[in-house]
């Protein structure tokens, strides 16, 4: 592709406003807008100076414009609204977590290989600089055999049971909106767990308001992982190998600073403190863009199945703690 890439936004939420303020700071191309209303498409397009403002999700996908849809509404109706830009023919870069459960994050992704499209979760985490530095000191060897991460995504959120992240008909709940965080850090470092422990406690809405889950995984490795939605935590992540350590500071899911510690004496291997332009969401947006310009269908990074093992594991620590959501 020589012309640039064009991006139509599903979706006129706060993370939708959040996307788009880091794709206008580094250039990135916003099309067009979709949303429920004109006046909601209006409101979001003159604020960002999005030239095409669509009234309806239907008539986004169908746009001829557009390259790939960013799906930014609530988790439930994450699976439905990819599947309706998958149809139009358009790549869809999902938000996390991918979808409600890993049944629809399935449905959804075998609908992009039918398609022939691509279809990226949104775990903008991934892509940052500051992992992709911890991945490089891993594979070099430096922390020798990585057995443990320990991480946690804890924050003091809205208490107002009709808040979106403690009602169970929007797929509220620690678990989806934090908990997402470190179960994919986990599986990035050592794969899907081969198994899962969880516990935790409901909020009197009856979504998950803490959970403490460890993950097994192949070959020995251990992640210690927590997550609430009423407590603020340190929110920061330390992996633990046999020859050293990194210690990732709060908060480490955005671009953070890490300390790598060697093993026995404790001494500074290195120190990184790399800074990004905006809050560092146009990542992820770059990562489907080359995907895409490759000729490729999937992300190296972020594979679709580990999307869908992402799912499953929340599903189980979700079965463990005692939350189903309507229709499941």
């Amino acid at each position: 592709m020589s012309t640039p890439f064009r991006w139509g936004i599903l979706g006129t939420g706060g993370i939708a406003e959040m996307f788009v303020t880091d794709l206008r700071a580094t250039g990135i191309q916003v099309a067009a807008v979709g949303s429920r209303s004109q006046e909601s498409a209006d409101a979001f397009g003159a604020r960002f100076d999005i030239a095409a403002r669509h009234p309806t999700y239907e008539a986004l996908v169908a746009d001829p414009d557009i390259d790939a849809v960013y799906v930014a509404t609530p988790h439930p109706m994450h699976a439905e609204n990819a599947l309706l830009a998958i149809e139009a023919g358009k790549h869809v870069l999902v938000e996390k977590p991918f979808t409600l459960n890993a049944g629809e994050a399935a449905e959804v992704a075998e609908a992009a290989r039918r398609a022939g499209v691509v279809v990226l979760e949104a775990m903008w985490t991934r892509f940052l600089p500051s992992m992709v530095r911890i991945r490089e000191i891993i594979a070099a060897g430096t922390l020798g055999d990585v057995r443990t991460l320990i991480a946690d995504h804890d924050q003091l959120l809205p208490s107002d049971p009709q808040h979106r992240i403690n009602n169970p008909e929007l797929g509220g709940g620690a678990l989806l909106d934090l908990g997402v965080y470190p179960v994919s850090f986990a599986v990035d470092l050592f794969g899907a767990p081969t198994s899962v422990t969880a516990r935790g406690g409901k909020t009197a809405t009856g979504v998950d308001r803490q959970v403490a889950l460890i993950l097994e995984h192949a070959g020995g490795a251990i992640s210690v992982l927590h997550t609430a939605l009423d407590t603020q935590g340190a929110n920061t992540a330390t992996v633990v190998g046999t020859e050293g350590r990194i210690e990732i500071d709060s908060v480490w899911y955005n671009q953070a600073s890490f300390t790598v510690y060697a093993g026995k004496d404790g001494g500074v291997l290195e120190r990184y403190d790399e800074k990004v332009v905006s809050r560092g969401m146009q990542f992820q947006a770059w990562e489907l863009e080359r995907i895409v310009r490759d000729g490729r269908r999937e992300s190296a990074l972020l594979p679709v199945d580990e999307s869908v093992a992402i799912m499953a594991v929340l599903d189980e620590a979700r079965r463990q703690v005692g939350v189903a959501y309507p229709g499941e």
